[in-house]
């Protein structure tokens, strides 16, 4: 049943998904860039060996669509009798090491099975189309991974004792997610990517505003039709290793949630951002020291800077001119 659950899933994702499932010439985000086998944004990468793909249930596990877990619950029923006649029985679950492993919850049972647990060594991927709350009191770390996608929760309050992720954390296709709040007991810096897209109900970011220091990889946050503001996201300062991109968030009038991030490695791009104002990107790109390496700005809402931030280049230097 969790295999068919999974089939299901990637299948709603592949085929449902974005608004525009063609995605950009030139770049590699979509369903469709991500399994054509070609390097649509010439970084050298193809599909999913590409880390814009790397949101995708088949890019999971280096493409191999592979989430098989370990649900092993170690229950311990012993029953003693004394000489007195007196019966002791005690059941009890280990509790004080962590999951080996990954963990994928598909339904509230995959939930129930994990609760006891205070970490898990590997990733936790929370796939479930109906699972409407979660509820896992005692996780307080996760080794790797942390992807959220396809539910139909409107808040992560169950996860309120996580503090600690070690690599990367999607939040994306949660249709009815109207905050993050779950998720502010997370500290320290990103040591992988920080993804959050196609979240319809999201209005803002604060869930995130314990993230602090660098992000060693990618930063993502796009088409979330209802985000207003990325100041959860003003802990982070220091360089983004990978790419910085901010695109088709439709009602986002500003960028001051970036204002600690010093250098982009990668690309930065700032396209499709209806309400944002071209200068936003300007000023971001005036705080930089270094990078970055390409940039797009294009199909924001077009504004006079006044002045002008000094390394805001025109449309001949590719600001206005699209992947």
């Amino acid at each position: 049943m969790r295999y068919l659950l999974l089939i299901l899933l990637a299948t709603v994702l592949v085929f449902g998904g974005c608004d525009d499932e063609s995605g950009i010439d030139g770049m590699e985000i979509s369903a469709a860039q991500c399994q054509d086998g070609v390097d649509n944004d010439g970084d050298g990468l193809v599909d999913c060996a590409d880390p814009d793909c790397q949101g995708f249930v088949f890019c999971v596990d280096g493409g191999s669509g592979d989430t098989d877990v370990d649900t092993d619950t170690d229950t311990d029923t012993d029953t003693d009798s004394d000489t007195d006649a007196d019966t002791d029985t005690d059941s009890d679950t280990d509790t004080d090491s962590c999951l080996e492993g990954s963990y994928t919850i598909n339904n509230i049972l995959d939930m129930a099975a994990l609760e006891p647990y205070p970490c898990i060594t590997g990733s936790l991927y929370v796939y479930a189309p109906g699972l409407s709350s979660l509820d896992l009191p005692n996780l307080t770390s996760v080794g790797k991974d942390v992807r959220i996608s396809g539910t139909s929760l409107t808040n992560l309050d169950g996860l309120s004792a996580l503090t600690s992720v070690g690599v990367d954390l999607y939040v994306y296709y949660n249709d009815f997610l109207a905050d993050l709040d779950g998720l502010s007991g997370i500290t320290g810096s990103v040591g992988g990517s920080l993804y959050v897209y196609n979240n319809d109900a999201l209005t803002d970011l604060d869930g995130l505003s314990g993230i602090t220091g660098p992000v060693a990889e990618t930063l993502y946050v796009y088409n979330n039709d209802a985000l207003t503001s990325l100041d959860g996201l003003s802990g982070i300062t220091g360089p983004v290793g990978g790419d910085l991109k901010i695109f088709w968030n439709t009602i986002l009038t500003n960028l001051d949630g970036l204002g600690g991030i010093t250098s982009v490695g990668g690309e930065l791009l700032i396209w499709g951002n209806n309400a944002l104002p071209d200068c936003e990107a300007c000023d971001l790109l005036d705080q930089l020291t270094s990078g970055p390496t390409v940039m797009h700005v294009q199909e924001n809402l077009t504004d006079s800077c006044t002045p002008v931030p000094a390394n805001c280049p025109g449309p001949d230097a590719g600001v206005d001119g699209g992947p």
